[in-house]
């Protein structure tokens, strides 16, 4: 188990994560972190699921509609 400790930034706290954990979500200085909440309390993870689902979702929609979105755009 790892821990990390809550620290003051600014007017707000902000949490100092250690390198291993860092290396184990492939973050870096500047990346974005994603709280999911759950029954046991939050997730951190690296990737927004949310919208890995919606760009999914488009995907999807711009395959299977590929002609109708050609005569879209040369309209």
């Amino acid at each position: 188990m790892l821990q990390a400790k809550l620290t003051h930034i600014g007017d707000a706290l902000g949490v100092a994560l250690p390198p291993e954990a860092l290396a184990k979500l492939h973050m870096k200085e500047g990346d974005m972190l994603y709280l999911y909440e759950s029954p046991e309390g939050y997730t951190l993870t690296s990737s927004n699921d949310v919208f890995a689902g919606q760009m999914a979702i488009a995907k999807k929609i711009m395959q299977d509609d590929q002609e109708f979105l050609r005569k879209l755009a040369n309209s």
